[in-house]
């Protein structure tokens, strides 16, 4: 009772009673809780991918705690597709569970809108470390957290759609590796020869291309990338689609072709069955993001690939340069959180220099940060990883390589990827998929009040 009773009168006294969303509101003491005592630790949890959430306790949680030992921090893991509607929950609901919240890049504006989040560079400004220095984030990821001229998120994870290439299988079929000039009319010339019997026998074992093709999605983020790389954006700064046109039937159509050269039942492909062909050597090329890269070429215990065997660069270039895609995952702090302070300082903590630079080398996570992209990689592994992520880094701001940046962006992407499912299918054209998709973000964004 004496605690609560203390609470509420700093929150009136200093202004901090903190209300989101409609429901109660939650009181936070002068020194944002604190960051606890050895006799009476803080404790925060983070709701995140169940791709990272348990590398991220087992060990970027115990590096924290060496810093500050006395903020004990619970990451929760949650499926890709169940964690936006989740997050939406507690963003919007009366009870509050998490300090902290990841999104990925697309679901930040939607994030944003609930009215849940704070505003990183004024709500917690108070608690900001003298050293973290914003400017020295790529403008690129940071960007990813940003939604009407706010900062509601910084990056944790950053990443890109970028294409790996298997060395050997390149140099077995007499083909130049590709670099960021490779066009895609190259590659496909290219990818003919990849198609290849490795060992002799009469029978085709190795392929050229394996990525994202069933419904999902991601999927339509390889023909965006496309796309975007010939200057045509998914819709225009009104907001009204812009690839119902020859050069998203285009786009489109490349990615369809891609099948062409795939391995068999490639149709299927998500995100796991592209990495395991890849990671067995059976395919020369793999359009898939960059943050796997350590797990693909490094780590003796999910890949039969070393460091040498694997190159990493740009996806083929269109008219307006070589293609990437951004998918940076970001987090924020919950408005209702009675541990602002905690939640920043870890938050800062795995985004400082310091902890980008852990997290790169025990994680293979790719940095946000110019002085870790520009400096010694903290594994010796992860230099000509840089090297691509900074041209990557460069193609995407050029050619605006993201998702759409609107709430509903979630909604434009399950209808790109119903409609890409049926073009890759044969249950349509590229021609009526485009249309089809066209027609239904028309009629979606119609329905939410933007001008079409």
């Amino acid at each position: 009772m004496r605690r609560s009773l203390r609470l509420t009168a700093a929150a009136a006294a200093l202004g901090l009673t903190i209300t989101a969303c409609g429901s109660t509101a939650s009181e936070v003491s002068a020194d944002g809780g604190g960051l606890g005592t050895a006799e009476n630790p803080v404790s925060i949890r983070v709701i995140a991918n169940d791709a990272f959430a348990k590398q991220w306790q087992d060990q970027l949680v115990p590096e924290f705690n060496k810093k500050y030992p006395n903020i004990k921090v619970s990451v929760d893991g949650v499926p890709y597709n169940d964690q936006l509607p989740k997050t939406m929950l507690e963003l919007t609901g009366p009870t509050p569970t998490y300090d902290v919240v990841l999104g990925d890049d697309s679901w930040i504006p939607q994030l944003a809108k609930t009215g849940g989040l704070m505003d990183l560079k004024a709500d917690v400004s108070k608690w900001t470390d003298a050293g973290y220095d914003w400017a020295d984030f790529n403008p690129t990821p940071l960007a990813a957290g940003q939604w009407d001229g706010k900062q509601y998120t910084v990056p944790v994870r950053s990443n890109l759609l970028l294409m790996f290439y298997n060395k050997k299988l390149y140099k077995k079929a007499g083909v130049q590796e590709p670099t960021a000039e490779t066009t895609w009319e190259q590659y496909f010339a290219d990818a003919k020869k990849l198609v290849q019997d490795t060992d002799g026998d009469g029978k085709v074992d190795a392929w050229a291309i394996g990525t994202y093709f069933t419904k999902d999605p991601l999927t339509p983020t390889v023909w965006q990338t496309v796309l975007n790389s010939n200057g045509v954006a998914l819709l225009d700064d009104d907001l009204k689609v812009a690839f119902n046109n020859e050069a998203g039937v285009k786009a489109l159509q490349t990615h369809v072709d891609l099948l062409k050269y795939a391995p068999p039942g490639a149709s299927t492909y998500q995100f796991n069955e592209p990495l395991e062909a890849f990671r067995q050597g059976r395919t020369a090329t793999m359009l898939m993001w960059g943050s796997v890269y350590k797990g693909t070429a490094v780590d003796e215990t999910s890949t039969t690939l070393k460091p040498e065997d694997v190159g990493l660069t740009t996806l083929p270039a269109g008219s307006a340069g070589p293609g990437a895609h951004r998918g940076v995952w970001s987090a924020g702090i919950a408005k209702k959180t009675r541990h602002p302070a905690a939640a920043w300082t870890w938050l800062q903590w795995i985004t400082s220099k310091e902890g980008e630079q852990f997290a790169g080398s025990a994680l293979g996570t790719f940095p946000a940060r110019n002085s870790t992209l520009n400096g010694t990689p903290a594994a010796e592994w992860a230099a000509p990883v840089y090297e691509a992520l900074k041209a990557g880094y460069a193609a995407v701001e050029k050619n605006k390589m993201w998702r759409p940046r609107l709430p509903e962006a979630d909604a434009v992407q399950q209808i790109l990827a119903l409609q890409t499912s049926r073009a890759m299918s044969g249950q349509a054209t590229a021609e009526q998929a485009v249309d089809e998709a066209a027609k239904e973000i028309t009629e979606l964004l119609k329905s939410k009040g933007y001008p079409q």
